[in-house]
């Protein structure tokens, strides 16, 4: 069946040390998680929406990315989104400038929970944002994600992968 296999895992493995009258205490945290995405448009879980794309915007500009109708994937078929189900951004570790994923005030996706929202990436920085439900993507009234370069002078560089299905589970 046409559409996609993903599988997002996060691993994180951290120890905190410190001193103490008798030893050198530790405190360890381990974390695994994952979620898995077939292909279909069914069920929760499936997926056949997929968008990646490495992106560059001028000092100071913005653009949206429209997930119903605008964008076309790596095989040449725009995109028509109904959910959302995984959304990671990527700061090129070169850029001088943050790079700024928000929420619309008009017609943005709803990952944030009011429009206006959003974070900013320093150079290196990354996100993952999944939602095993999907997040409803509504074309000309909930259906783009705004990218802004956060200063001027320089450009900057981002990748952006979005996983979705075109109907919604």
């Amino acid at each position: 069946m046409p559409g996609v296999n993903a599988t997002i895992t996060l691993d994180i493995s951290a120890k905190q040390s410190g001193s103490g009258d008798l030893g050198t205490p530790q405190v360890l945290v381990d974390i695994a998680k994952s979620m898995e995405f077939s292909p279909g448009t069914a069920a929760v879980g499936q997926a056949n929406v997929l968008f990646s794309d490495t992106r560059v915007l001028a000092a100071s500009a913005s653009e949206n990315l429209d997930l119903a109708g605008a964008l076309t994937d790596a095989l040449g078929a725009t995109i028509a989104a109904a959910e959302i189900v995984a959304v990671y951004v990527a700061a090129a570790a070169g850029n001088t400038n943050d790079v700024q994923v928000t929420r619309p005030a008009a017609n943005g996706v709803p990952l944030f929970l009011a429009a206006g929202d959003g974070f900013a990436l320093g150079p290196g920085d990354f996100t993952v944002r999944t939602y095993r439900n999907g997040v409803a993507v509504t074309a000309a009234t909930g259906d783009l994600i705004t990218i802004t370069n956060g200063g001027a002078g320089t450009s900057v560089t981002y990748d952006i992968v979005v996983i979705g299905r075109t109907v919604a589970a």
